[in-house]
């Protein structure tokens, strides 16, 4: 695009007071307003750093996707879009806060090339570009800023779904609910070596009555978890063996052989109390 590219927009920008008072009202009017999540002061001061950056930027005459010119504006914009997907306005809410400037400069424009049809049809079209692509680079931000606050929910989710505790000194439990994926393990194996640090723990219980099928790599999974577990010093026992997941075990050859394995959480429990040589209150000791 040539360096004149953004000359029309800079003749729409010349008055920006003018620009800012309408397109504040304009803002003020629609129907994607949230004044439950901005003030009308503080959208008035948006628009009027907006405005005096865009004029900065198109007064350099260079293209706003590619120019250096341009930075502080996509700066803007992007602390813009983060803010507002942190607050919860709508993709489309944050967009309009670039494509509502449209009307106002259209109105400029058409106002001072209203005798000169084809420069006013190739202001039109330029300035529609530029406001376009800013509008998009806001949404991508927008949308790049939910996939973080999405991602960092999932990765709180995984270390609540798996909670260690302490049954007994000495003794940790970890339930397991759900598929046990690759991402999974890894929390899983953190939570409980960190438990097993904290508390100095000999013994651990892995229980997977809450895990819907046993694969292959749901299995290995289950023994690297148990491997990194004995470099720490503790020794795990795997509770929750149902009869369907111990057929689909054998049947796929899986050798748990080294690994302690119980039917129930109790039975996993009463055999750790025996291996620290415990006893609930009033049962026989072993």
């Amino acid at each position: 695009m040539p360096p004149t590219a953004t000359a029309p927009l800079e003749r729409a920008l010349s008055n920006e007071q003018e620009v800012l008072n309408e397109w504040v009202q304009l803002q003020l009017a629609a129907v994607t307003l949230r004044s439950d999540l901005t003030s009308e002061r503080e959208l008035r001061e948006q628009s009027r750093e907006f405005i005096a950056l865009l004029r900065q930027a198109a007064a350099s005459g260079a293209y706003a996707s590619s120019s250096d010119a341009w930075t502080s504006v996509r700066e803007f914009l992007s602390n813009l879009s983060r803010s507002r997907a942190h607050q919860g306005y709508s993709p489309s809410e944050t967009a309009t806060f670039v494509l509502s400037l449209k009307q106002p400069l259209f109105a400029r424009l058409r106002r001072d090339l209203e005798k000169d049809a084809g420069g006013l049809a190739d202001a039109l079209w330029s300035t529609t570009i530029e406001l376009d692509r800013l509008a998009l680079f806001t949404t991508e931000m927008y949308q790049k800023t939910r996939e973080e606050v999405i991602s960092r929910q999932q990765q709180e989710l995984l270390e609540l779904s798996t909670p260690v505790v302490e049954l007994w000194e000495g003794i940790l439990a970890l339930p397991l609910i759900g598929t046990l994926d690759s991402a999974r393990t890894q929390v899983v194996m953190e939570s409980l070596l960190q438990a097993i640090v904290r508390t100095g723990a000999g013994l651990a219980i892995i229980d997977i009555t809450g895990v819907p099928t046993v694969d292959t790599l749901v299995a290995q999974h289950l023994l690297k978890t148990v491997a990194a577990a004995r470099l720490m010093g503790a020794d795990c026992i795997i509770s929750g063996i149902r009869p369907q997941i111990a057929q689909t075990i054998v049947h796929l050859g899986v050798d748990l052989s080294a690994v302690t394995t119980k039917a129930t959480l109790a039975d996993a429990f009463t055999l750790a109390l025996r291996r620290n040589n415990a006893a609930m209150p009033g049962a026989p000791r072993a």
